[in-house]
């Protein structure tokens, strides 16, 4: 159905476009999805949001998320653990997620992403116990159900801790399964056309939990679908001892070996890469989703974003998982990201406009996306707009283009827009009933944290 919206006075419309274009007290018209006209002209529409006092940017792009994980956060036994600890720990509570848990996860985290900006959300979805094979169409109805615009990963482990890895047996697959399981959801999902809603990559979890044959297959399965690549690499110390203990080679010199190096692979995190293997992504056009929050708070280390930035090394911005973040919040991520590499890098770090862009345009890229990311015509109408008539917003009309890094945004947003479709209004969710949401969520929750 066609439907169209109006933007109408808009205060500042940051476009994130490759001339980093801002204009002032502007319209902009979108009709079926697409930005059709962005101009003085008041073009007559289904439905009309007034843009005064607001500011509108491309919708946030989240590229690296685990959203099961919303149900086991902020638990204080592995509050001060590293990676390798925290995951043994957390195996055994993630080792009973079911579709119950993931369907309520799901619309938690993606309703947070959606109050937050992000229209477009991947997650990494890598546990599947006892077979349990429904759980990447749970994540689908949850994200159809919100409006938010879905990239999930049939990710996978074969490597349990009997064989030399990190995960408990209950939840690793073998290679069989997991092919045939992947293959199946890419037919029935994996949406290649313009504005797509849905996607599927190919992401078994990490050096640490699958085996080397694992990884070549899945690499051939992807290439022969047209689908994309996705694993965490080069995220610790530990993961770096693990590789070159087993196999010899550096975390991304195994990847190499094993076919998982190209414009189509994406790696999450990528704290660990010498100057070398930054110019071999670069040169290949492998992708980095940055996570700065997680990376901080498992004590994991900080990425070399502004080596990756002038080397041309496609960034994205993620949230990571929500139990080592501890949330779903990318605008929080944006700003976190410019302080820390403000800290960490002093005038060679990414100014606030700049983590704006790897969040947006940045993302798309390392997504593999040209119809979203940013706002100009023929692009897809994803966007958020915050009202800068408050308080906590004073003098932020300076520098519109790096508020978001510099002051930061609290709380949600006034409009999230998706496709063309208003998902988040004054604040809220507008498809689902945010305390109806809540309360099941909170019954499941118990049956799954505190009933255990």
């Amino acid at each position: 159905m066609n439907k169209s919206l109006l933007l109408k006075n808009i205060t500042y419309l940051v476009t994130c476009d490759d001339d980093d274009n801002i204009f002032e007290n502007i319209n902009m018209y979108i009709e079926n999805g697409e930005i059709k006209y962005i101009g003085n002209e008041m073009k007559p529409a289904d439905e009309i949001i007034d843009g005064t006092d607001m500011i509108v940017y491309p919708g946030l792009i989240n590229t690296h998320h685990h959203l099961y994980q919303m149900f086991s956060r902020n638990i204080p036994q592995v509050q001060n653990m590293e990676l390798f600890p925290w995951l043994k720990y957390l195996y055994e509570i993630w080792k009973n997620v079911n579709s119950d848990v993931v369907m309520y996860s799901s619309l938690c985290g993606m309703g947070e992403l959606l109050k937050t900006g992000c229209t477009t959300c991947f997650d990494h979805h890598y546990v599947f116990p006892n077979n349990e094979n429904d759980l990447i169409e749970t994540q689908f109805e949850a994200a159809e159900k919100l409006g938010i615009r879905m990239y999930a990963s049939r990710g996978s482990m074969s490597l349990s801790k009997k064989d030399g890895g990190l995960p408990p047996d209950s939840v690793v697959q073998s290679i069989d399964n997991i092919l045939k399981d992947s293959e199946r959801l890419i037919l029935k999902f994996h949406d290649k056309s313009r504005f797509s809603m849905r996607q599927v990559a190919i992401a078994p979890c990490s050096p640490f939990s699958v085996t080397g044959d694992l990884m070549r297959e899945s690499a051939k399965l992807a290439r022969k679908l047209g689908v994309r690549l996705h694993t965490h690499l080069a995220e610790t110390k530990d993961e770096e001892n693990f590789t070159l203990e087993k196999f010899n080679m550096r975390p991304l010199e195994y990847m190499e070996s094993l076919g998982w190096i190209g414009s189509d692979v994406w790696f999450a995190h990528g704290i660990h890469f010498n100057d070398e293997e930054l110019k071999l992504l670069a040169n290949t056009g492998t992708g980095v989703a940055h996570c700065p929050i997680s990376n901080m708070k498992l004590s994991s280390g900080i990425a070399k974003i502004p080596d990756m930035l002038k080397l041309n090394v496609p960034v994205g911005l993620g949230v990571d998982g929500s139990a080592s973040n501890d949330g779903s919040n990318l605008l929080e991520e944006l700003r976190v990201g410019f302080l820390l590499h403000r800290l960490n890098s002093s005038n060679e770090a990414p100014t606030g406009y700049d983590m704006l862009k790897i969040a947006t345009k940045g993302s798309a890229r390392v997504l593999g996306r040209d119809d979203i990311g940013e706002l100009s015509v023929g692009m897809s109408g994803d966007l958020f707009m915050i009202n800068i008539k408050k308080l906590e917003l004073i003098g932020c009309n300076l520098d519109p283009k790096s508020l978001l890094g510099t002051i930061g945004y609290k709380g949600a947003v006034d409009y999230t827009v998706v496709n063309g479709h208003v998902v988040v209004k004054n604040g809220r969710l507008i498809n689902i009933d945010e305390e109806k949401i809540y309360n099941e969520s909170e019954k499941v929750y118990n049956r799954y944290i505190r009933e255990r």
